[in-house]
């Protein structure tokens, strides 16, 4: 299949029936309304470094890959609207696979509220999957930052920790689970994150103080926090919420489980500081969706994070080489 003929199946594969797309994939540049203030998020993802096709199906690779950019709109509180997509194609690679990739991220896409309206396609040596996500707010003040924790402030968690990955491990062959159900779901945890674009808009509303998504783990995102709001977060390792199966396979790598949860990244939970009196509301709101854990508080002290009830210096995932 010749590029025009790729990008031409791709237009019919991204049709966006929304009043908001004036000019969608196929022009020179898509056109949309503006609906108030943009907030933009970029994530772009490698094989070879967040990724490897021998373990993922092309559908898993796209979903993934635009539910890390739309992740960081969830962190904003902001709902969801266009998504650009960059591909670098290897030599060589299959037009259906790259369909089938299109296709996984397009079917989040629907699920989501967002619209993926344009994009580009180059050579790489990489497969490289770049996603960039605009988000809509009415009112600058409905915009959650890392930086709007204060002392007192509870910390949160929403979800669980540590499942993708204990998915990862299992993919890898340092691990495994005789209990095949669990081990999918852990699997699919890594392979197909879900954004937790309305959890965020929940306690945006709800009052939140600051949120982040938790990419690299809460051990190193908690600490952008801290270190952005100019507090000192106080975590504590017990009570962090732990996916079914992590202790399992944190065992079997030789870690604490909790630490590994803090410390292995790609959850894509959230993250947020909120007063101790919007915790009612907060708990209120999240009934029916996503559980929130409390496991720790924003206190006067060095701009940061640490984990009060462990002498480990834990760290988190870090992709940059």
């Amino acid at each position: 299949m010749r590029e025009h003929e790729l990008i031409a199946a791709l237009e019919r594969l991204l049709g966006c029936d929304d009043a908001r797309v004036v000019i969608g994939p196929g022009d020179d540049a898509s056109v949309v309304r503006s609906r108030g203030y943009a907030v933009t998020s970029v994530d772009s993802m490698v094989e070879g470094v967040h990724f490897r096709s021998a373990q993922l199906t092309p559908a898993e690779i796209g979903h993934r890959a635009l539910a890390a950019a739309l992740s960081d709109l969830a962190a904003m509180g902001v709902r969801a609207g266009e998504v650009y997509l960059a591909l670098g194609l290897t030599e060589g690679i299959e037009p259906t696979h790259v369909l089938e990739l299109v296709n996984g991220a397009q079917g989040l896409a629907q699920q989501t509220g967002a619209c993926i309206v344009g994009g580009d396609i180059v050579r790489a040596p990489a497969l490289t999957v770049s996603f960039t996500a605009v988000g809509w707010a009415d009112d600058p003040g409905q915009i959650i930052s890392r930086g709007g924790a204060r002392p007192g402030d509870l910390v949160g968690i929403t979800g669980t920790l540590g499942a993708s990955g204990a998915g990862l491990a299992l993919l890898d062959g340092r691990a495994q689970l005789h209990d095949q159900a669990l081990a999918g779901q852990l699997r699919e945890r890594y392979a197909r994150p879900q954004p937790r674009l309305d959890e965020g808009r929940v306690l945006a509303a709800a009052g939140a103080h600051a949120m982040i998504d938790l990419s690299d783990g809460l051990a190193s995102d908690a600490g952008h926090v801290g270190r952005r709001s100019g507090v000192s977060l106080e975590l504590m390792l017990s009570s962090l919420p732990l996916a079914p199966g992590v202790d399992e396979v944190a065992e079997q790598l030789g870690a604490d489980p909790a630490a590994f949860a803090a410390s292995a990244g790609e959850d894509y939970e959230l993250c947020v500081c909120a007063s101790p009196n919007a915790l009612e509301e907060i708990e209120s709101a999240l009934r029916s969706a996503s559980p929130i854990s409390w496991v720790g508080r924003a206190v006067d002290g060095p701009p940061g994070a640490a984990f009060i009830d462990s002498t480990e210096q834990l760290y988190g995932y870090d992709n940059l080489v």
